[in-house]
Parts: C-alpha cells; sequence; structure tokens
C-alpha cells in the first residue's frame, strides 16, 4: 500500500485561505469557535485546525459549519 502523496504549496495556500474565510465569516456573525463547535457538533480542536488551515475538512463538515453559522456554503469557500 503506497502513502499518500502530501500536498502542494498551492494546496496549502488555499486550505490556510479557506480556513481564514471561515474564520472572518464566523467572526462577522458574531460566534465563538465555541458556538460553532456547539451548533455542528465538530470537536474543537478539529475546528481550530480547519480555520488555521492545518485541516481538511469533508465536504460533509463544511456543510456543518455553514448550517452553524447559518451561511451558505459558497460564504466559506468562494
Amino acid at each position: 500500500m503506497s502513502r499518500p502523496t502530501p500536498p502542494d504549496d498551492r494546496v496549502i495556500t488555499r486550505r490556510r485561505q479557506v480556513g481564514e474565510q471561515i474564520r472572518r465569516v464566523r467572526e462577522h456573525h458574531h460566534l465563538t469557535q465555541l458556538d460553532v463547535c456547539g451548533r455542528s457538533g465538530i470537536d474543537v480542536a478539529t475546528y481550530s485546525r480547519i480555520e488555521q488551515g492545518h485541516s481538511s475538512p469533508l465536504l460533509d463538515t463544511l456543510i456543518r459549519i455553514a448550517d452553524a453559522i447559518g451561511v451558505p456554503l459558497r460564504d466559506l469557500v468562494g
């Protein structure tokens, strides 16, 4: 079984941009990370890694975050 290929710089940069966008949208709606985690059922550590761009969330997770904040998915990844 082969190891997964590590992400290239372009992917890492985009992942950080998405994390920053999620944070901006969350703050715009005056929510804390704990608020979003409580509404979405996502672990605080996992959510923090997503905002910092250290983790690549699944589409299902992004949908849960968007629903918890109350915005369309495109607002998080646009």
